[in-house]
């Protein structure tokens, strides 16, 4: 009996990029290895089965999500190395990006799988284009932390960067996002995009207080939102001479009650007002020493008229 000496070929996992609302954006390539693959794995098996129902593909479905990915991404590994070619979906747009595929990638060249992609529609990018700002040099941040304090660090670490920064956010979260962008970094200029490519695509420009008071008008929101904010300017707006003294002075004295250290909150005020952090410490001293001498006068007014009541 002849053994079988052939070399069987591994397969090749596909990335493959899927609209992110306008069903017409996918290409004739994602359409052609959707249908020639042997398996197709999805984040969200409901909404690529309505894709590949839309163009008449009938290629078997797997579930890969956040919650199987470990499971799921051994067991799609091992039909890859048996030769199976294997298309990655994400919900929409181009997988790995903000989705578990980016471990499965990882593990994929680990193993020495040929990866490959099959580029198309993006929403970050296609909000960047859209907004206006500087495209030369940009950061994609994202869904940053949820909860407050998280967010206010994250948020002050990215104070001093000047390129213009993208982020992802959910429609309940998003007027919440906008808020603590200015209270992080100032009143920056920002663009909102709901529901790129869909019927109901809107872009909303303008600071980040002007674009958050218009969603708070509109009650419940709904759509996907993509948040492109504009980098910090590398000159500061102005010096201490700028400033409100008592506006600031009191919203030091707030952060400094929550417990914050000084130094920090010197950081956090100068990032809203975008100015330099010497202004607001020199701005603090002069009102500090201002106000020692007040209370010293004051103080030397009373042992006076004491004296005199004596």
């Amino acid at each position: 009996m002849e053994q079988d000496t052939t070399i069987k070929e591994e397969g090749t996992l596909y990335l493959v990029a899927t609209p992110i609302g306008n069903l017409d954006d996918i290409s004739y390539r994602a359409l052609k290895i959707l249908k020639e693959a042997d398996l197709v794995a999805a984040e969200d098996t409901r909404r690529t089965r309505k894709l590949l129902s839309f163009f008449d593909i009938h290629t078997p479905l797997l579930s890969f999500r956040e919650h199987n990915k470990v499971y799921q991404g051994e067991r799609l590994a091992e039909m890859l190395l048996e030769g199976k070619n294997i298309a990655l979906c994400s919900d929409a747009g181009m997988p790995v990006i903000s989705d578990p595929g980016e471990d499965f990638v990882r593990l994929c060249i680990e193993r020495g799988i040929r990866v490959t992609v099959i580029p198309g529609p993006n929403a970050a990018l296609s909000a960047l284009v859209l907004s206006g700002f500087s495209a030369n040099s940009f950061l994609y941040l994202g869904f940053i932390p949820r909860k407050k304090g998280k967010r206010m660090e994250f948020i002050e670490g990215i104070a001093d960067e000047p390129h213009t920064m993208i982020f992802y956010e959910s429609p309940n979260r998003v007027a919440e996002l906008l808020e603590s962008l200015r209270e992080g970094l100032g009143d920056r200029k920002v663009c909102v995009v709901r529901e790129l490519t869909k019927v109901y695509e809107e872009t909303l420009r303008g600071t980040l207080t002007e674009v958050k008071e218009i969603l708070l008008k509109r009650g419940e929101l709904k759509g996907e939102f993509c948040v492109v904010l504009e980098g910090r300017n590398p000159e500061p707006t102005g010096g201490k001479e700028y400033l409100d003294t008592q506006r600031v002075m009191e919203e030091i004295e707030h952060l400094l009650s929550e417990g914050m250290e000084k130094q920090q909150a010197f950081k956090r005020i100068a990032n809203r007002y975008q100015t330099s952090k010497r202004a607001i410490y020199q701005l603090y001293l002069e009102y500090d020493k201002n106000r020692r001498k007040d209370d010293e006068e004051y103080s030397q007014e009373l042992r006076s008229n004491s004296r005199k009541t004596a």
